[in-house]
């Protein structure tokens, strides 16, 4: 079966380590987003996913660190 659109993430019960992961999360959903549309709408939203993953908690360890 072939997805339309962006997978949903999966539901978790937040916790005080995790206070910021579900602002982290959105985040990396709407870029995957993003990522998805640049795509032309054809899929690999695990692609997708870790790409945008990946720029997010780089973009948020350059914050931490400067």
């Amino acid at each position: 079966m072939k997805r339309t659109g962006p997978t949903a993430m999966p539901p978790q019960t937040p916790t005080k380590a995790t206070k910021s992961a579900p602002n982290l999360q959105e985040q990396i959903r709407l870029r995957a987003y993003g990522l998805y549309e640049q795509r032309g709408r054809d899929g690999h939203e695990v692609e997708d996913w870790l790409q945008a993953e990946s720029e997010v908690t780089q973009q948020k360890t350059k914050t931490i660190v400067t």
